[in-house]
Order: structure tokens, then sequence, then C-alpha cells
């Protein structure tokens, strides 16, 4: 695992205290999240708070590595059981879509990992930050919690390019026996 992640989730036990292997786990993985929560706490399912499509700014350019303007799904969702376990964000760059894939995306209630696997996409998934922050009050009430939250973003590498950068989050009190 890179040096950088680890020297984060000490920076995080530093600053919130000590967290879970189900925690570091759900940080620090390369593989699905939706499979971890499926074996964590049952079937995970995916509520969408969001979806449209938006043009690419600048900063959204510079993540997926596009141009700007190019069009880009934005989904906003949250992984649940009987509760909310992850609330997650992710921008996909539309042009490097198969169109199953696409149809798929748009459909809104599959969790990405699984999409994955039904169209056999080989991919890897790259973490680029693990940190830990205040809830926005969205998080908050989604969660019923002002909890500190643990978060991670990565970027899923398909042909070595980005076809998908996420944002996932949940309470630090989650996940914590």
């Amino acid at each position: 695992m890179d040096k950088t992640i680890l020297k984060s989730i000490e920076g995080i036990e530093s600053e919130v205290g000590e967290l879970s292997n189900a925690q570091k786990i759900l940080l620090t993985t390369d593989g699905s999240i939706t499979a971890i929560l499926d074996v964590i706490k049952g079937h995970a399912k995916i509520e969408t708070l969001e979806q449209k499509f938006i043009e690419a700014d600048e900063k959204i350019a510079k993540l997926l590595d596009i141009e700007v303007g190019d069009e880009v799904n934005y989904r906003v969702v949250v992984i649940e059981t009987n509760e909310p376990l992850i609330y997650a964000v992710s921008l996909i760059p539309i042009d490097r879509l198969e169109k199953d894939f696409k149809e798929d995306i748009i459909r809104a209630d599959i969790p990405i990992g699984r999409i994955l696997r039904k169209h056999k996409i080989e991919s890897r998934r790259e973490i680029k930050s693990v940190y830990s922050e205040k809830p926005s009050p969205e998080i908050g009430e989604i969660f019923n919690t002002d909890s500190v939250m643990l978060a991670r973003t990565y970027n899923i590498i398909h042909h070595n390019e980005i076809l998908i950068w996420l944002m996932e989050t949940f309470p630090y009190s989650n996940f914590r026996n």
C-alpha cells in the first residue's frame, strides 16, 4: 500500500481516535466497496440523491484528465442497507463509456462495482486521498449525526484512463465493531 495513504490513516487516528479494521479496509481498499458492504452489512443497495449531465469545468477537467466542456455524468448516491452506510459522489466522463455501461450508469440504481463486474470491465482503483472532515449539513442530516466523517477519493482506471472519479464518506461512528 502507498506510504502516503498509511500516513493519512495515522494522521486521522491522531485527530479522531483509533480506526477499526473495517474502517481502515473501507478507506484503503482497491476493490469494490459494495462487495465489502455486502459482507459486513448484508446486500447493499443504492439510493440516488442526484444525477445529471454537466460540462466539465477546470477543476473537473483536471480531476478526470479531460477537456473543459466535456460531458460528465455527476452522480450522488447513498449506499445503504436498512441504514445509510456510505455517501458517494462520482464523476464519469461520458466519452469513455461503452453504450451498455453508460445505460446502466444512467439507470442510477446499480452500484458502480456491480456495473463494472456485469460488463467485465478490467480496471484498477487508484486511491488519491484519505482524510477526515466535519460533515456538511446535508451529510449530517443523511446520517443523523454530527460525527466527524471519514472520506477517501479515488480513480477507477480503465485502459490507462480515468473511467470514474469517486469520493466516498461515512461517519467515524459507523463500522466501529
